[in-house]
């Protein structure tokens, strides 16, 4: 799938319209998950034809196109299937139960109620909510016209704090040809450094929040400031939202990069499978964990990783910092100490770099250990690389 995103230029009539559609939107998503709360055996088509009830008793919901109803149904049953999963996987601490939305921020339109004009440039909105006819204003270098509307799976229109914006979910097969390297490497992520290779080399932490957190702090006074239900209080209010929405940008897109960067020059790539939301209990560690963003910056390592078609794995993170990496003698260190010194080898490294050696051999060990397994498969299935990525990928989620 490709996601193709336009901001939006139209009349505050319009800006109107579309906050009408992404309440009805919230209505219709609360209301499935009422149903499924009062009633006993509730599926996922039972929701979306209980929209069909709703647009009959309140004729407001009616506006809304059908598939766009089906659509917000689709929302509620992913939270309850989210739910049920987890049950069923026994994830420690609270499951996720399902909660009522009072801030919704998009809605979503299937392939009806829209149209695309030829030139790429304007989009239609056909439905009763009066939303009506759209200016596209993109990167010049998108051509979504391009793609035929069959193509178009989901047309999207979110509300941001520095405006609207129409995303394009087309399907497409985006063909990545992966040049090989013979490079394998582990990496530690930290705090310290962004993350740590076993070859030694190291990304630096760019710390947006940290950099951003002075100016964030003057525009949360000046709210507090502003008398409520007022209009400068409402702009006060966008200015903070504006500025953290660029740190969340800001780290999204050093994410995407840094982790591109790594898989296109390496075949191998070997992380920790680290527990993030208990290392966030830590309340001195806590609000720089969150700045670094690890569990992003993973994500899109195993994303990048398959569209490579190259081999991502995840390790347990037991001892890679203790262990030398060179003799496996276990040297116990408090966080405080950033050199590893080995007694019995003499070895002297950066903790990270230790770590991150240690945490490559793990990935050797487990690499061999899944060939051993496909070849010793009495069926004589195969197990191929992409579906090894697949795989590791979700024990890293």
């Amino acid at each position: 799938m490709l996601i193709y995103e336009y901001k939006v230029d139209a009349s505050k009539k319009q800006y109107a319209a579309i906050d009408e559609a992404i309440s009805i939107v919230q209505f219709i998503r609360n209301k499935c998950l009422r149903l499924w709360m009062d009633e006993r055996g509730i599926s996922k088509n039972d929701l979306q034809c209980y929209c069909a009830v709703l647009a009959r008793e309140y004729p407001f919901a009616t506006r809304l196109n059908s598939q766009a109803r089906q659509a917000s149904a689709d929302r509620a049953w992913f939270a309850i299937s989210r739910f049920y999963e987890n049950c069923k996987m026994h994830k420690p601490g609270k499951k996720g139960y399902p909660r009522f939305q009072r801030d919704n921020r998009s809605v979503e339109y299937k392939q009806t109620g829209w149209k695309l004009e030829p030139d790429g440039k304007h989009l239609t909105f056909t439905d009763g909510c009066g939303i009506g006819r759209l200016k596209l204003l993109g990167n010049p270098k998108q051509h979504i016209e391009t793609f035929p509307t069959k193509q178009i799976k989901r047309v999207r229109i979110i509300h941001r704090a520095d405006g609207y914006s129409v995303q394009f979910n087309v399907q497409a097969e985006r063909v990545i040809e992966h040049i090989p390297t013979d490079k394998q490497v582990g990496i530690d992520v930290g705090l310290k450094a962004y993350y740590t290779d076993s070859d030694g080399n190291t990304v630096d932490n760019p710390r947006h929040y940290r950099k951003a957190e002075q100016k964030l702090k003057r525009l949360h006074r000046h709210l507090s400031r502003k008398q409520k239900k007022s209009g400068n209080r409402k702009k006060a209010r966008k200015q903070l939202a504006k500025a953290y929405l660029k740190v969340q940008r800001q780290r999204e897109d050093f994410a995407r990069k840094t982790a591109s960067t790594l898989v296109s020059s390496h075949d191998l790539i070997a992380y920790e499978s680290l527990q993030i939301r208990n290392m966030v209990k830590n309340p001195h560690l806590a609000k720089s964990i969150h700045d670094a963003g690890w569990g992003q910056f993973l994500r899109w390592v195993n994303a990048y990783g398959a569209m490579h078609d190259i081999l991502v794995i995840a390790v347990p993170p037991q001892f890679t910092s203790q262990a030398c990496s060179a003799c496996g003698t276990l040297v116990k260190k408090s966080l405080s100490v950033r050199t590893h010194i080995c007694p019995g080898c003499g070895v002297v490294l950066d903790r990270d770099h230790n770590a991150a050696l240690n945490i490559l051999a793990k990935a050797r060990t487990l690499g061999h250990r899944e060939t051993d397994e496909q070849s010793s498969n009495a069926s004589g299935q195969t197990a191929s690389t992409r579906i090894f990525v697949r795989d590791t990928s979700k024990r890293a989620g």
